[in-house]
């Protein structure tokens, strides 16, 4: 069963920089649609940012530009470079991606990372 596998989670102080992975565990997965996503007050989570495989990104207005969202295909890993960080960006970090697995298409969750922010 191909897993979503996550690091890059760990304290950081207010202003500093993380880089968050997220890659199948199996080779033959092709991610298409690639997100990253956080909890949010009244939802289960919300979108942090995404890229598809023409690597055209798209960000909450959140971000505020601070975060980066890329991806290298040779190994299908994507990554959130995630900058200038604030206390309120305290959370678990959850990747998701949809691609094809032999003909089928699936999608699939990580179990997080948490990224703490605090002096």
């Amino acid at each position: 069963q191909v897993q979503l596998v996550e690091s890059g989670g760990g304290l950081v102080q207010p202003g500093g920089s993380l880089r968050l992975s997220c890659a199948p565990s199996e080779s033959m997965f092709s991610p298409n649609a690639m997100r990253w996503y956080r909890p949010a007050p009244g939802k289960e989570r919300e979108l942090v940012a995404a890229i598809a495989s023409v690597s055209t990104a798209d960000y909450a207005d959140f971000v505020q530009g601070r975060f980066i969202i890329f991806r290298d295909n040779h190994n299908n890993t994507v990554y959130l470079q995630i900058n200038s960080l604030k206390p309120d960006d305290t959370a678990v970090y959850y990747c998701n991606l949809r691609g094809v697995l032999g003909g089928r298409y699936l999608e699939l969750w990580g179990r997080g990372t948490l990224v703490t922010v605090s002096s």
